[in-house]
């Protein structure tokens, strides 16, 4: 795919990246795993080849420690699951989370996701995608850091499937009113609420460590179900 065909102007990345303490097991995860999990931005992208079979694919971005998505693997064996993480100690967690559970339906891609957005999926090709608690950037002055803006929203809806869901959550009510103004703005999206509405937790939404986080400091917690529409 031409990295140019859809160009968004987004000279200050969502993240930063942080070294971490990465255990030994999951640097060998990262080593011995990797070949079995793992995708690089230089090889070709197909859903079909890459997981064997036609099945719906969740694209999750910022997976974290990875916990929750192998929660949603292990519940929805009938799906593929594509997940995008920067941070190298959360894919190693993942990687030996996936061997332990025997997960078949499980990608890994450790790389920005506008590049692999931009770069490696098809339009009209993810049946869901899942934003959990991306960093809020709560300070005024880093607002314009946060993932969720206008550029990015135009990418995944181009690569949703006409009917496909997208599903925001964050423990930041600034950023929750944000995220649905900008939801609400697209014509491509509806909100399965009613407009103006927050979602109620999904039962196939596993709570996650930074939710566990966030309720301990007293946050509330607002989840945004959308869908593409058809037209």
């Amino acid at each position: 795919m031409n990295s140019q065909e859809h160009p968004i102007k987004r000279p200050i990345r969502s993240y930063v990246l942080r070294q971490g303490r990465t255990t030994m097991a999951q640097n060998a995860a990262l080593e011995n795993l990797w070949p079995v999990y793992g995708l690089e931005l230089e090889q070709g992208f197909n859903a079909m080849e890459i997981f064997g079979r036609d099945a719906p694919l969740i694209l999750e971005i910022g997976f974290g420690n990875g916990e929750s998505l192998a929660q949603m693997a292990v519940q929805s064996p009938d799906k593929d699951f594509l997940g995008i993480e920067v941070h190298r100690p959360g894919v190693g967690h993942l990687l030996l989370k996936a061997q332990e559970l025997g997960l078949g339906n499980v990608r890994v891609y450790c790389a920005d996701a506008v590049e692999v957005l931009r770069e490696k999926i098809p339009a009209n090709s993810i049946s869901g995608v899942q934003v959990f608690f991306p960093d809020p950037w709560h300070k005024k002055r880093h607002h314009k850091r946060r993932l969720v803006n206008a550029g990015f929203l135009s990418l995944l809806v181009e690569r949703l499937k006409p009917t496909g869901f997208l599903h925001c959550a964050t423990d930041w009510e600034d950023y929750a009113k944000q995220m649905l103004d900008i939801l609400e703005a697209s014509p491509m999206l509806r909100n399965q609420a009613g407009k103006g509405n927050y979602a109620e937790r999904p039962a196939s939404r596993p709570l996650t460590k930074f939710e566990v986080r966030g309720q301990l400091l007293g946050h509330g917690v607002w989840d945004l179900l959308f869908e593409k529409t058809l037209c």
